[in-house]
């Protein structure tokens, strides 16, 4: 089947500096979208975003994501006009929740009631961003202002277990998996996304999300990614979710071989290219490929992945 445009990638390099390199280095490898992070207190995707809008010229931007608790949507709204006065029509505004440690650990706010927030932090957005007009005085948020000339953009949310993926039917432009194994995603994602899209013309999509290595060395991917992954296995809510998809190790904090491979896509070109396409083939919208990084040569690991998806 024909997937240009629908596989991208999510860059996780050090610092503001080498993800803007990847950035322009994905581009000219043809990947459609770069997809970045924000977490804790790391570089801001936005402002990375801000500074790749005006060094590039094709490759779409979107955030995967920028978690809602510690900023107000409408200074989102601000930082994101200047990224789509700079790449118009370029730019995805992916936002959610995070989780509960990070949230209250790291910035000593309330992670309260996070999906009745959520729902109200994406109609601040979808106003402003959309429509040019906000008025909302809500349980949990409070925003009143006008958007001349709203550049319509997009904006999904991260879900993760069904009562989330309801919630984008029903509100977003589209779900954001994360780590999250293909079956789920197929069996009980899907299913629950559209349930909550009942009341629209059509579903939002689902844009999954995987780990992607050209690498034919298995043990060295795993190590890896187990390194690269364990902060998940930590998590209740990721620990449930596996859980679901038929992992019930998940619930001993570690990743077992065969989670690993249930969210990491490697081996050589064409292996990793048919592991995306299976997520397309189980009707998901797009797919996010984070690059793993392996080896002493990081160039040409990233390259040789990047290469790959530029190509699909």
């Amino acid at each position: 089947m024909a997937v240009s445009g629908k596989i991208g990638a999510a860059l996780h390099e050090i610092g503001a500096a080498g993800q803007l390199a990847a950035i322009e280095l994905a581009e000219r490898m043809g990947v459609a979208t770069a997809w970045l992070t924000t977490g804790g207190v790391g570089p801001d995707a936005m402002g990375i975003f801000a500074a790749a809008a005006a060094r590039t010229s094709r490759i779409g931007l979107g955030t995967a994501i920028i978690p809602m608790f510690p900023r107000h949507p409408l200074a989102l709204v601000q930082q994101t006009l200047v990224i789509t006065s700079l790449a118009p029509g370029r730019f995805r505004l992916g936002v959610g929740s995070s989780h509960q440690p990070s949230v209250e650990g790291q910035f000593g706010i309330p992670f309260t009631r996070p999906l009745e927030y959520l729902e109200e932090y994406v109609t601040v957005l979808r106003g402003a961003l959309q429509d040019g007009k906000v008025d909302l005085d809500g349980k949990r948020l409070r925003a009143h202002a006008e958007v001349p000339a709203p550049p319509n953009v997009p904006v999904l949310i991260s879900a993760l277990r069904p009562g989330s993926y309801r919630l984008a039917g029903r509100i977003s432009d589209g779900a954001l998996a994360w780590v999250s194994p293909l079956p789920y995603l197929s069996d009980q994602a899907l299913s629950a996304l559209r349930e909550g899209a009942a009341g629209r013309d059509q579903a939002p999509p689902l844009v999954a999300h995987c780990f992607a290595a050209v690498h034919e060395d298995a043990a060295a991917v795993r190590a890896a990614a187990r390194d690269r992954l364990a902060i998940y296995a930590r998590l209740p809510f990721y620990q449930e979710m596996f859980a679901l998809a038929g992992f019930p190790e998940a619930r001993q904090g570690t990743f077992s071989d065969a989670m690993l491979d249930a969210v990491v896509v490697h081996g050589d070109e064409a292996t990793v290219a048919a592991g995306l396409r299976a997520y397309l083939d189980a009707g998901m919208g797009e797919v996010i490929a984070s690059v793993l990084v392996l080896g002493d040569d990081r160039s040409a690991s990233m390259e040789r992945t990047l290469s790959l998806l530029g190509t699909l």
